[in-house]
């Protein structure tokens, strides 16, 4: 029994995560048990389950006597996420290079030449895919499975508002610029440049993401 529960939490948390991060539930709408649970096909105790670990990772906000609401950032919380998401990220490039070899350059390259791919056909939602696939090499490469952790709860708050960092008008060849010199980086096995570039690069992206926001909410 207690089996047949816990896959079903993991089977409520995984479709709501999913439905949260690909907007197909947008920021700010309310998340109603009943509703959830009738169109997962699950009742409404693994929902609500699944909603609290979803409240824990920062995508979902537990309002007292209102509900549970996916979470709408706003630019301080973009502005915050960004600190913690440049402090991780660097550590995470400094920390894959000192531990790791050719094997990581090589995943690198082959990832980089298929966003470059993905770029010349201004194919976006693939670049973005593969810009997560590169930061998620350098995580796992870090040998550092809370530094894991804590880098994919903070992606995921942020692919609630944009997929890719990249989408924004004029991001793209800076993003693979940045992404190329982490790359050299890594190929010249300095953990020192490897965390500055990763952290410019996280700089950069979380700034351009700020003033698109503020463009939009100016409109």
């Amino acid at each position: 029994m207690a089996l047949t529960r816990t896959t079903l939490n993991r089977e409520a948390y995984k479709a709501l995560r999913q439905a949260i991060l690909g907007r197909k539930i947008p920021p700010g709408q309310k998340l109603v048990v009943r509703v959830l649970a009738e169109d997962l096909g699950l009742s409404p105790t693994p929902v609500k389950e699944a909603l609290s670990a979803l409240e824990r990772e920062g995508l979902v906000l537990a309002v007292p006597h209102r509900g549970y609401f996916v979470l709408e950032p706003s630019l301080e919380d973009v502005r915050e996420i960004y600190g913690l998401r440049e402090v991780l990220e660097g550590l995470a490039a400094r920390l894959s290079v000192e531990n790791a070899g050719k094997v990581l350059v090589k995943k690198l390259e082959k990832l980089f030449n298929k966003q470059r791919e993905a770029a010349d056909r201004r194919d976006i939602e693939t670049y973005g895919d593969l810009d997560l696939a590169f930061h998620r090499c350098l995580w796992e490469a870090s040998g550092s499975k809370r530094l894991l952790a804590a880098a994919e709860t903070i992606d995921g708050q942020i692919r609630m508002l944009i997929n890719s960092s990249a989408a924004i008008p004029g991001r793209l060849p800076k993003s693979r610029a940045e992404h190329e010199a982490i790359l050299q980086a890594v190929r010249d096995k300095n953990p020192e440049a490897a965390e500055v570039t990763m952290r410019t690069h996280v700089r950069n992206a979380g700034q351009a993401l700020e003033h698109f926001l503020m463009s939009r909410t100016n409109r």
